[in-house]
């Protein structure tokens, strides 16, 4: 296995709705773990995620989880996901599913680079960048 690099988010008892939702927007394979799976502590926390990998078609991987039992969660400001490439369609599509029922903050256009891109906060807060590159040839 190769290294990669992927985002890993925490979230405050939604990770199954969220991954849920990454997945009907990004496609691929979702594996869910939760914390009475790994733990069976038989609290109200068994429900909530421990460990979520998403593992798209396009080669993406997107983990995430709900924050341990006893853990305050920490939302912060200082990432985004960021989705680049030159298939324009399908990292249109990949927009127009993640915008929905979010917060556009740059509209996806022409930049003055030359490429098409875009910012959106989805509406779980996550920050998502799409870049669409021109194909070289």
């Amino acid at each position: 296995m190769t290294s990669r690099l992927n985002p890993y988010i925490s979230f405050d008892g939604n990770a199954r709705e969220a991954m849920e939702f990454y997945k009907q927007a990004l496609g691929g394979t979702l594996a869910l773990n939760t914390f009475g799976e790994m733990e069976a502590q038989g609290t109200a926390d068994d429900d909530k995620i421990m460990h979520g990998m998403l593992e798209t078609d396009s080669g993406f991987t997107l983990m995430g989880a709900d924050n341990p039992p006893g853990t305050e969660h920490q939302p912060g400001n200082n990432f985004a996901v960021s989705l680049s490439g030159d298939d324009a369609e399908q990292l249109r599509g990949y927009w127009e599913k993640l915008s929905d029922g979010g917060n556009v903050t740059v509209p996806l256009e022409k930049q003055m680079w030359g490429d098409e891109f875009g910012m959106c906060v989805d509406r779980f807060g996550v920050a998502w960048m799409v870049n669409i590159g021109q194909p070289q040839g």
